[in-house]
């Protein structure tokens, strides 16, 4: 009996505990919209039938749990995008799921890894002040230590400040922005005016110059990745909207040779050394293994192996020879750039025939891999209907084929053969042609003569029928 009442209150604590977790994700409807304008929201947009939405799932109740358990002020819901398509639409939703952070009247997109850890820490990035002040040096030491890369006004009021905080509301998405005081900053950083942009990364500062760097917000776009990394295709994706070019050392970090090694460590000193020189065009970085890149250029980069990657028009360079020295390297990425190079793939209209072909015998070949006999039953059965029909096409006979094969034996013939053979045909159809009027005409005239013998007869019955009525006329006679 105890048993039994310990069962039934842990079954009521556990279902006590669910319906609290869930109703940290609120189910949102068509009244959201209205309501939704005094809070900060994060949102996922999502399709019941949708396999990456299932998954994401358990993971968005996570987020909800630590959001509501930590204080934040950010709210999760969540939409079935199908059930109420014209908000979403409005909210620009156009793919499943879409995670969104939506403030006053903007709304932020998430394009990072679909991680509790990741999205929490998003969240409350944009969530905050697009600008966050640094009142102090010990405040400033602990958030360059927490960022790898940190962006910093520096000065009072001006109009830069004002485009600085125009750009950290477009793209606090992947950033934070802050602003400080010229005494909080190390007295190693030295200025050459104010007010000024700074970010700090890689050990490093570097300031931003209107005449030499354009855009502000083009600048810290590109600056917003450490000069080195270690590139995925997340990041990759990423780079793409910097407009950079991508050098990449491809290698085994599971079994580094000295090959990989010597490779990684000359794009590590390129990157660093030669910063000035390429950082305005080129982001550097290393990718374990080739998987990702071969799917990329549909292609087979060797390992290791060095190539640079253009994500705007999916071009791609690789070295004549792999380069083994420093000087080797710099004049490769200086054909890139001067346009020596040769230049492979490129978004032309036989490379997109190409990569939809390639995409799918990839599909195909995924299915084959996960489930061999669902894949014999999608690709087997419909190809073997076609078979079938191609063979009873190709072996059905028809009148025209004989037509066909007459002519074709014709062809072979000579003038002369031609026309014995045409003599011939006229004899045996007039000879056809008598066998089937003949009888007939001879008929007729048999008839005819019988008819004529009967009429002669006829005459001479009557005549003697006269002799024999008028005796005068027979001695006359």
């Amino acid at each position: 009996m105890a048993e039994v009442k310990a069962s039934l209150i842990r079954g009521v604590v556990a279902a006590i505990l669910t319906s609290t977790v869930l109703a940290i994700v609120e189910d949102l409807d068509d009244t959201f919209k209205d309501n939704r304008v005094n809070d900060v929201w994060l949102v996922d947009f999502y399709a019941p039938w949708c396999g990456y939405c299932k998954k994401l799932e358990p993971v968005w109740q996570d987020v909800g749990a630590e959001l509501k358990s930590s204080g934040s002020p950010v709210r999760v819901g969540k939409m079935d995008a199908t059930a109420y398509s014209g908000i979403a639409s409005e909210f620009g939703v156009r793919g499943y799921p879409t995670i969104k952070l939506l403030k006053s009247d903007l709304a932020y997109n998430y394009k990072g890894p679909r991680t509790k850890d990741d999205i929490i820490e998003f969240a409350n990035r944009v969530a905050g002040p697009a600008v966050r002040a640094l009142p102090s040096k010990q405040m400033f030491e602990h958030m360059l230590k927490r960022h790898n890369v940190l962006f910093v006004y520096v000065g009072g009021e001006s109009p830069l400040k004002e485009k600085y905080a125009d750009v950290a509301s477009e793209l606090i998405v992947y950033t934070y922005f802050f602003s400080a005081s010229e005494e909080v900053l190390p007295e190693s950083v030295a200025l050459p005016e104010l007010p000024a942009v700074v970010v700090f990364k890689d050990g490093a500062y570097f300031t931003y110059d209107e005449y030499e760097d354009g855009s502000l917000s083009s600048w810290v776009n590109k600056e917003r990745f450490q000069v080195y990394l270690q590139i995925d295709g997340f990041t990759l994706y990423e780079l793409g909207e910097t407009g950079k070019l991508v050098a990449i050392a491809v290698i085994d970090e599971k079994d580094q040779t000295e090959d990989s090694s010597r490779l990684k460590a000359l794009i590590q000193t390129v990157a660093k050394e030669y910063r000035e020189q390429f950082n305005r065009d080129f982001q550097f970085g290393h990718m374990d293994g080739n998987d990702y890149i071969n799917s990329l250029i549909m292609g087979e980069v060797a390992v290791p192996s060095v190539i640079i990657l253009n994500t705007s028009n999916e071009q791609y360079f690789l070295p004549s020879d792999p380069p083994e020295t420093l000087e080797q390297l710099v004049q490769f990425i200086n054909s890139v750039l001067n346009g020596s190079a040769q230049a492979n793939g490129g978004d032309g209209v036989i490379q997109r025939i190409k990569r939809v072909a390639f995409d799918a015998k990839s599909t195909i070949m995924s299915v084959f891999r996960s489930s061999p006999l669902l894949g014999c039953f999608l690709f087997g059965l419909p190809l073997g209907v076609i078979s079938l029909m191609c063979y009873g096409i190709c072996t059905a006979e028809s009148d025209d084929g004989l037509d066909d094969g007459d002519a074709l034996k014709r062809e072979g013939l000579t003038d002369e053969e031609e026309d014995e053979e045409e003599e011939e045909e006229g004899e045996r159809q007039r000879g056809t042609t008598a066998a089937l009027e003949g009888p007939d005409e001879e008929d007729d005239e048999e008839e005819e003569d019988d008819d004529d013998e009967e009429e002669d007869e006829e005459e001479e019955e009557e005549n003697v029928d006269a002799d024999e009525k008028d005796p005068k006329k027979k001695k006359t006679d």
